[in-house]
């Protein structure tokens, strides 16, 4: 391992440098994923109203969205709000601010795909029932949406988890801060990187196969 060069990674606390960096990219992954699937259900709700209005903000906010690279949003919402607003955040609720502001746009436009898709009959068939409006959506149309989206729901953790990778150059201490750290320690810069890269790659098949066993498991409840 020594005449490698892997023992760079286990060298001192370089090891326990890359795990806290680690931890950070999966907190900061879980709480914008988290956020977005609430707000992006709201969004997704928002978007299907007939009102002029609500289709030009949906329009627009999706537009910002797609359009705008997430490390612009990074240094306006980091460098910005310090500047311009006065606010002292840091790094890591920056970047929780842009992914789900990210995160919101891409889960309404999904949900909002799969609430059209529902057939308008179940809306009917619920409303006969003598539920309200809240309560049709809650117990009836939402669950459905949520396993509609379920497959890009993950794909978006996924998304976010790779992107945290961004906010080492506002300076959050995530998994390529801390592999920079031990590279200006040590003078090695591949293996470091080699290390991270080995660590996302491990994650994301680790998640991968938990959501294959979770959707797995909604379609043998559906058959019941």
């Amino acid at each position: 391992m020594e005449a490698l060069g892997l023992d760079v990674l286990f060298m001192g606390s370089n090891a326990t440098r890359l795990l806290q960096g680690l931890w950070v990219a999966v907190q900061i992954s879980a709480i914008s994923v988290v956020l977005s699937i609430i707000l992006g259900m709201l969004f997704g709700i928002f978007m299907t109203w007939k009102n002029p209005v609500a289709k030009v903000i949906s329009r627009l906010y999706l537009e910002i969205v797609r359009i705008m690279p997430q490390l612009v949003l990074l240094y306006i919402v980091f460098f910005g709000a310090t500047r311009v607003m006065g606010l002292n955040i840091s790094a890591e609720l920056s970047s929780i601010i842009v992914f789900v502001f990210w995160g919101t746009g891409e889960m309404g436009d999904l949900v909002r795909g799969a609430l059209t898709s529902i057939p308008k009959q179940q809306y009917e068939s619920a409303a006969a029932l003598g539920l309200n409006k809240a309560q049709i959506y809650r117990q009836v149309i939402i669950p459905q949406a949520i396993r509609a989206v379920l497959p890009a729901l993950g794909n978006e953790f996924i998304v976010l988890l790779k992107d945290t990778s961004l906010i080492t150059v506002i300076g959050g201490k995530e998994l390529t801060y801390a592999a920079k750290a031990i590279i200006a320690k040590t003078y090695q810069g591949l293996f470091p990187l080699f290390g991270i890269a080995l660590m996302y790659l491990l994650l994301v098949m680790l998640f991968s196969k938990l959501l294959s066993v979770l959707e797995r498991r909604l379609r043998q409840s559906d058959r019941r």
